[in-house]
Order: structure tokens, then sequence, then C-alpha cells
């Protein structure tokens, strides 16, 4: 009975912890892009008939906003629904998290696709949410002008690459907690994946996952 109890208590908790990071996420990034997008069109028609250039430049800001709200808000229903992180094509659910990251920031986001396959669903969601870290790492700490996503699939195994341009840093010299880099190891050794990190001051950083099956796998 105290491990039935200790056992709900653990679910409840686990569901409070979602609810509140899936309202961080509305708050943090579609209420403040609906919000940007709201005061550009509220402007946009004076600011038009002053500076119809300017008009177009705001133009284009709130086509990026609308975009990005409209992407995050597909993020956020897709994870409401945790079946579609393992139903969709994982290639697709990557360009759904650039995109968003594209209107979040405007810092533009090249999503590569190569070869395909199946993935165990824990891989595929673990997978997913790594490069969801790793972009919010991004737009956190990189200083970025341009990421790219590259998805490569082999015979048995998977390798995603999540690489910015922005200033990068030491490796030597990492403050603790500094990009999530211990949580992301953590979760790609959870599910048999290998992560390894690569970057330089001034020359941007690159994450890797590798994740390939087992021997006792392929044999089954």
């Amino acid at each position: 009975m105290v491990n039935a109890e200790l056992y709900e208590r653990a679910q409840a908790l686990a569901v409070l912890h979602e609810r509140q990071r899936l309202a961080r996420n509305v708050h943090d990034a579609v209420n403040q892009s609906l919000f940007s997008a709201g005061l550009i069109a509220e402007v946009l028609p004076r600011l038009w008939e002053r500076d119809p250039e300017e008009g177009r430049r705001s133009l284009e800001a709130l086509r990026r906003l609308t975009r990005g709200a409209l992407a995050e808000l597909r993020v956020l229903l897709a994870e409401l629904q945790p079946s579609t992180l393992t139903d969709a094509e994982l290639g697709d659910l990557l360009r759904l998290l650039g995109n968003a990251l594209a209107g979040r920031t405007n810092i533009p986001v090249a999503v590569t696709v190569t070869g395909e396959g199946a993935l165990p669903a824990e891989v595929q969601v673990a997978l997913y949410r790594l490069c969801q870290e790793g972009l919010n790492n991004i737009a956190k700490h990189a200083e970025a002008s341009r990421a790219e996503i590259h998805l490569h699939y082999e015979a048995g195994a998977v390798e995603l690459r999540i690489h910015d341009d922005g200033r990068g840093f030491d490796l030597a010299h990492t403050p603790p907690g500094h990009y999530g880099l211990s949580m992301m190891f953590d979760r790609a050794e959870a599910v048999g994946a290998v992560l390894s990190v690569t970057s330089q001051p001034g020359h941007g950083a690159e994450i890797a996952i590798r994740w390939a099956e087992a021997p006792e796998q392929k044999t089954r």
C-alpha cells in the first residue's frame, strides 16, 4: 500500500511538472511572440504610410513572428499528445522545433534529413528532447546567426547533429550546469546513445548524438 501511494504521488508530481513546463513554454514563447506581433500589427498601417520600406521590414517581422507562434503551438500540441512524438516522422518533429526557434529568435535553422528508418519509441522521444534542449541552449547562450540540424539514418543506427555558428565555449572550463550538458548526457545514456560536444571560443558549437541497435536486437 505504501509503494502504491508513493507511486501515485510520483505520477501526480510528474504530471504537475509537465503542466508547469508547458505553461512556461506558452508564456515564454507563444505569448511573447503574439504580443510582439500585435504591437507590430497595431502600428503597421501608420508606419507604411510614413515609410513603405520600413513598413515592409515590419511586415516581414510580423510574418516571422506569426509563423514562429504557429510552430510553437504545433510543438505544444504534439507534446500534449505523447503518441505524436512516437508516431510522427522524427524529421518532421525536428523541423517543427527549428521553425519554432527561428520564429522566436530570428535565428534561421536549416534541417536536413538523409536516409530513413524506424526507431524505438523511447529513442525517438529522447532524440527529440535532446534536439529541443540543444536549440534552447543556442537561443540562450550561443549568440548565433544561424543553426543547423542534421539527421542521418543508417542501417540499425541514427545520428543527430545540432550545430551553431555562435560564440562557442571552452570545453575545459564550462561553468557548472552551463548549456545543460549534464542533463543531455544523462538523457542520451538512458537510451544507450552516445553524445559528444565539439566547441571552441569564437567558432560555434556542435552536439552529436549517435544511437545504434545492440547486437542482440539485430539478430532478433
